[in-house]
């Protein structure tokens, strides 16, 4: 059942580049990324919203003050990742710009996880875990410079 997951993240990446472009349109439609990305999570928002009160799962007002506050900063970081793609993407193209998001989630991820921040479970660095992110880091060096 994990390849489920496995496909389903494979689908969801492919999908970064293409709302990069898409965004980055949106941009040249705008005159500005900061407004792009704002019609961006609007849109999101809305249709999230939509889907989610169609299927009756809002949630209650003690699972909303239940949640920590730091929780509260997934939004300002999501808009911030929108505008990077939109302004990574004018400048650096699609496959430079994923190469270099792509190595930043990964070098990140690596320390989240060997902490167990933010809510994950404790995954200890290794060697291999670190060979994959270096790696991951020249192959972003290899694509931006060819």
């Amino acid at each position: 059942m994990k390849w489920i997951y496995i496909l389903f993240g494979l689908v969801a990446g492919m999908t970064m580049p293409v709302q990069a472009g898409v965004n980055l349109r949106l941009r040249e439609s705008l005159g500005d990324p900061v407004f792009a990305a704002f019609v961006s999570f609007a849109v999101g928002a809305v249709v999230l919203g939509i889907y989610g009160f169609a299927l009756r799962s809002a949630p209650s007002m003690a699972m909303v003050s239940s949640a920590p506050w730091w929780s509260w900063t997934g939004g300002m970081l999501g808009a911030f990742f929108v505008f990077a793609i939109i302004v990574l993407a004018g400048q650096l193209g699609a496959t430079s710009s994923m190469a270099w998001l792509l190595a930043g989630q990964f070098l990140a991820a690596l320390v989240l996880d060997h902490f167990g921040l933010v809510g994950y479970d404790v995954h200890q660095v290794s060697w291999p875990r670190v060979a994959g992110v270096v790696l991951l880091i020249v192959g972003a060096m290899l694509i931006n410079k060819y």
